[in-house]
C-alpha cells in the first residue's frame, strides 16, 4: 500500500483519479449482474420484465398552456393563469385595475 502522507499532490490525484474508475466499473458489472437476475427470475415464473436506466431524466410529454394574461408595461411578463400569481399582476391589481384588462 503506498503511504499517502509522503505522496505528492499530483499522486493523490492520480490514485483518487484511478479509484475512482475501479470503483465506476465494479458498481456498473454489479448493475448489470443484478439486472440480469432480475431478468432471469422473471423469466423462470413467465413474466417479461422491461427495466429503465436511472440515469435519464424523464420526458415530459405535457402541453405547453397558452398565455391568458400579458403586462401592458413589458411584454415579456406573461401568466397562463395557473399557479402563483405573478408580482407584476397582483401589483396592478392591487392598484385598483381589473384583471380582464391583462387578458390576452
Amino acid at each position: 500500500m503506498t503511504d499517502f502522507n509522503n505522496a505528492s499532490a499530483d499522486e493523490l490525484q492520480n490514485i483518487i483519479s484511478n479509484a475512482e474508475k475501479a470503483l465506476k466499473n465494479i458498481q456498473l458489472s454489479k448493475r448489470k449482474e443484478v439486472i440480469t437476475q432480475i431478468k432471469d427470475l422473471a423469466a423462470s415464473i413467465g413474466v417479461t420484465v422491461d427495466i429503465h436506466e436511472g440515469d435519464k431524466k424523464p420526458v415530459r410529454k405535457g402541453a405547453k398552456v397558452a398565455i391568458k394574461y400579458r403586462d401592458p408595461d413589458n411584454a415579456e411578463n406573461t401568466w397562463t393563469g395557473r399557479g402563483v400569481m405573478p408580482r407584476w399582476l397582483r401589483a396592478l391589481l392591487n392598484a385598483g385595475r381589473d384583471r380582464s384588462e391583462f387578458e390576452v
